[in-house]
């Protein structure tokens, strides 16, 4: 496998691989809790903390992700009543409005991460700058628009159609 390749396949998978570290490193983080509260009645205050802190960035993460395998929620029934052609320009419009949405979390996000470095909030336990800790919001919502482009571009233009992995598949 190329350099080229191997990049490619890397940054399509990226969400992937941070999904699986962000939730093996919540889970180990609670396994250590639980087990030195429960065996030595040790607590770790900041482990909390950082587990909600690695617990968000991984939903965050996961919905960028869940963007590039089509996999979200949507309504589609009423899609089955329209022509093919029609249908395709519906679920084109919900993915424009899908990243207009996007844009404006952006744009909010960036705006309130720039006021939480002027106006300092710290993290009660760990001390960490909070700005820090929302910069999942541009950067997942970012990857989503990316993703969002990303499938469009395979549908419209490569004509390959990403299925929900979830989706009821017909018997044959």
């Amino acid at each position: 496998m190329g350099i080229k390749k191997s990049a490619a396949w890397i940054l399509d998978n990226v969400e992937n691989y941070l999904c699986q570290i962000l939730l093996s490193f919540f889970i180990i983080l609670l396994f250590i809790q639980i087990l030195l509260r429960v065996t030595a009645g040790i607590t770790l205050p900041w482990s909390e903390e950082l587990s909600r802190f690695a617990f968000v960035w991984f939903v965050f993460f996961g919905a960028s992700y869940a963007a590039r395998l089509r996999a979200h929620n949507r309504v589609t029934f009423q899609l089955k009543l329209l022509s093919p052609k029609l249908a395709g320009y519906v679920e084109a419009s919900a993915d424009i409005f899908w990243l207009l949405f996007n844009g404006v979390i952006i744009y909010k996000s960036i705006a309130l991460i720039r006021s939480m470095m002027e106006f300092t909030y710290h993290s009660p336990t760990l001390g960490w700058s909070m700005a820090y800790v929302y910069l999942i919001f541009p950067i997942s919502f970012t990857l989503m628009s990316i993703r969002i482009i990303q499938v469009n571009y395979l549908k419209l233009v490569k004509h390959i159609d990403i299925k929900d992995p979830d989706a009821p598949t017909k018997a044959a």
